[in-house]
């Protein structure tokens, strides 16, 4: 009896002019190495502009297009792919090109500031998004129906979008763990020599300055703080007396620029601490625990779940499995 393959699954690549190369490439580059070590055509990556010409991506390089978005055929899924200027890149028939495939129930996705352009044609209402750090504000304002995060990909029903950079790497490997398995996730993180798979949980590092504005002196002291004592912890009013200020007033301060209380900022700020001692040192749990200022490794371990979904301990095995 004959086996028949299944077909392989089609990712369109939509290039508009000065879009990111690092976020394209981290993204077929995954679908590459998945045929490779898959042992089979798993995937398909063609690309696309607008006019099927070749438009150049921000770094002065380009990626020659298989042909004009209006002539594609079939799609599983389809990427919007910008970058640097992405006001500039918007125009009406790109939104009526996307629609089109929604109509044929394609997941659209968008990298970098791809998002942007999904958002602006009214793709992403009710969704959950994301987009590079400098555009997240920008999106926010664009609809109260938009669901924005400051995760490095987000992956919600039939649309993925990643933040830039390496980020959509980061997309790819999960998508291919859920279609695939885990092992064959793993083995391409290890082919890119990958520290880990980054998951849901990681957001993008956003500074602070970005997220307070530069007139929240008190604001950016205060963290400064917190940053410099994960071992031996501040309490809140010291921390309130070292900048010059109540502790009510820091409360609120937090809660208006950072969507916070104080002490949920300080907790996250050692947990993410103790995720990087975990995963890079040999430092017991009981030590790492120490390191960030728990007084206990039960307490850690119980905070560290509630933040993360998985134990210390397993979060190491986790990375030892991967390494062995």
């Amino acid at each position: 009896m004959r086996v028949v393959e299944p077909k392989p699954v089609r990712y369109g690549f939509l290039l508009l002019p000065n879009y990111s190369m690092i976020a394209v490439s981290s993204a077929i580059e995954v679908l590459r190495m998945a045929n490779q070590l898959g042992r089979q055509e798993l995937y398909q990556w063609p690309a696309y502009t607008m006019d099927g010409t070749s438009v150049m991506a921000s770094n002065g390089l380009e990626i020659l297009p298989g042909n004009k978005m209006a002539d594609a055929g079939h799609l599983d899924v389809l990427f919007v792919c910008s970058g640097l200027r992405v006001q500039e890149q918007w125009a009406g028939e790109i939104s009526r090109q996307l629609h089109k495939f929604k109509s044929r129930h394609t997941v659209l996705g968008g990298l970098c500031t791809g998002t942007f352009i999904l958002a602006k044609a009214g793709l992403l209402d009710g969704y959950r998004c994301t987009i590079h750090w400098e555009n997240l504000a920008s999106l926010r304002e664009m609809s109260p129906e938009i669901i924005a995060s400051e995760e490095l990909f987000e992956i919600d029903r039939d649309r993925y979008t990643a933040a830039g950079g390496t980020a959509p790497l980061d997309m790819m490997l999960q998508i291919v763990k859920k279609e695939h398995g885990n092992q064959l996730a793993v083995s391409i993180s290890e082919q890119f020599m990958c520290d880990r798979m980054r998951g849901s949980y990681d957001k993008q590092r956003i500074p602070l300055k970005l997220l307070v504005g530069t007139n929240q002196p008190k604001l950016t002291e205060a963290v400064a703080l917190m940053e410099a004592n994960l071992e031996e912890l501040i309490v809140l009013d010291d921390l309130a007396s070292l900048v010059g200020i109540s502790r009510r007033q820091l409360e609120r301060l937090f809660k208006k620029y950072l969507d916070c209380v104080p002490r949920r900022y300080y907790l996250d700020l050692r947990l993410k601490k103790a995720r990087q001692l975990l995963l890079q040192t040999d430092k017991s749990i009981a030590e790492v625990a120490i390191a960030c200022g728990f007084v206990s490794a039960p307490h850690f371990s119980k905070s560290y779940r509630d933040r993360y979904n998985v134990s210390p301990r397993d979060e190491r095995q986790l990375r030892r499995d991967k390494l062995s």
